[in-house]
């Protein structure tokens, strides 16, 4: 590690299962250095002398910046493949909703174009044997991280109430902020709380051996890599592929991706609501929760200004705002990049729910997206975030409560949000990683 001490590049370790580094085609630019150091805040937040390897969240905004390809994301399609042909496994794809704005990409496709019935066509390609909408896993995530903003709300403890689906956030609390991990809500990200139902309901109600399924998430993001890998999420996951890792997989395989027929996803956990679909972009799950929040707490349905919440919409490195949740005012911050995160962290007074998303617009510029211009332009993030927001504009459920089959999933399965079946299978908690600092 002591070679790749230099003040030219990022470090990154040759065990990171997020992100690897081709040395043949390092030219030492610079570019991953200035990404992780500007806005992300890690690089140079830390004494390299100190480590026994470099920190790194695996968020991959470094290897979206870098011009050659001498960074990019440890790829497992290939043993995803392998498994595939192996006799007695049932094969299960999740698609994370920012897959269906970026895919298309790289086939020729405008920026923001929705791909999602050709998607499902090429995972029944590659030999998925069911297809799953992780805005179905959304919708359970906010389901759970509602209820739980409503309870702190009530309560007045571990207020602001940070979301927790990012998984470069969560490790950027635990290894510089641990003394916030109590802030992070407890409530798993979207497909390991879909991957704890396919492993409970689907495999009953399907009468499947749970041991002999094979989960596999279709992200944007590169940290998801390193998310399934944690201890408190219990392999929910089995393997995490990247958009790009997609794509790659498509075309060796030869599948006339533009020209495939539109697929469906698999019954039980085919739909999301509009909520659902706007994880995707920054301030989505914020808006997503406040929308099933105001619901829970009101009885009604969402204002207009809940289901269009503008000021937490965008590119804006920090959007604030402030929301009535029937007679609570509720103060909210929506923050793109753990840097501009770690300047809000002096004032969490002024604050009662706070989003925080480490890639810029949100996961549709993730480190396992189509690097269609590199750096990713504003154009490209725009047209992708606009192509999940006309998505939730088109979809008559706005709101997570409304989706028939959570209601479902509730009634037959969980009972209730933080009910003790879904304490146990929808939540986690975090800890500590201030000696990976060497402190």
């Amino acid at each position: 590690m002591k070679a790749e001490h230099t003040k030219v590049r990022v470090p990154v370790s040759k065990n990171n299962i997020c992100i690897q580094r081709d040395e043949s085609k390092c030219i030492l630019c610079g570019a991953c250095r200035s990404t992780c150091k500007l806005y992300m805040d890690v690089y140079g937040n830390y004494d390299l002398d100190k480590v026994t390897h470099p920190i790194c969240v695996g968020c991959g905004q470094c290897v979206m910046t870098c011009p050659t390809g001498a960074l990019h994301e440890k790829e497992d399609y290939q043993e995803v493949e392998k498994l595939i042909h192996t006799k007695g496994k049932t094969i299960v794809f999740t698609t994370a909703p920012a897959v269906r704005v970026t895919l298309g990409e790289e086939f020729g496709m405008e920026p923001g174009t929705d791909v999602t019935g050709k998607m499902v066509s090429a995972l029944r390609k590659l030999g998925g044997d069911y297809i799953f909408d992780t805005t179905f896993g959304a919708d359970i995530t906010i389901m759970e991280e509602a209820t739980e903003l409503i309870t702190r709300l009530q309560s007045g403890k571990n207020l602001p109430m940070f979301t927790s689906c990012c998984p470069s956030w969560v490790k950027y609390i635990e290894t510089f902020r641990p003394d916030l991990i109590k802030h992070l809500s407890t409530t798993k990200s979207p497909i390991s709380c879909q991957a704890s139902v396919i492993m409970t309901y689907f495999a009953k109600k399907y009468d499947i051996n749970p041991g002999n399924i094979i989960n596999i998430a279709v992200t944007p993001c590169t940290a998801k890599k390193f998310e399934i890998k944690r201890r408190e999420f219990k392999n929910d996951v089995d393997y995490v592929i990247t958009t790009r890792e997609l794509a790659k997989w498509i075309k060796e395989k030869n599948i006339d991706f533009v020209n495939l027929k539109d697929g469906k996803y698999d019954e039980l956990m085919d739909t999301g609501s509009g909520g659902g679909v706007i994880f995707g972009n920054s301030g989505g799950v914020m808006e997503a929760a406040l929308r099933t929040a105001y619901h829970n707490l009101t009885g009604d349905r969402p204002t207009p200004n809940l289901l269009k919440l503008t000021p937490v919409r965008g590119l804006q490195g920090v959007k604030e705002a402030r929301v009535s949740l029937g007679s609570k005012n509720v103060r909210v911050a929506v923050v793109c990049g753990t840097h501009n995160a770690n300047k809000l962290l002096e004032n969490l007074k002024d604050y009662d729910f706070i989003e925080v998303m480490a890639c810029p617009g949100g996961c549709i510029a993730g480190g396992g997206t189509p690097k269609t211009t590199i750096p990713l332009s504003d154009k490209v993030r725009l047209a992708r975030i606009k192509g999940l927001y006309d998505q939730d504009a088109a979809l008559p459920r706005k709101s997570s409560y409304q989706n028939p089959d959570i209601i479902k999933l509730y009634q037959e399965f969980l009972d209730y949000p933080m009910s003790p079946m879904a304490e146990a299978i929808l939540h986690t908690d975090y800890h500590s990683r201030k000696s990976d600092l060497g402190e």
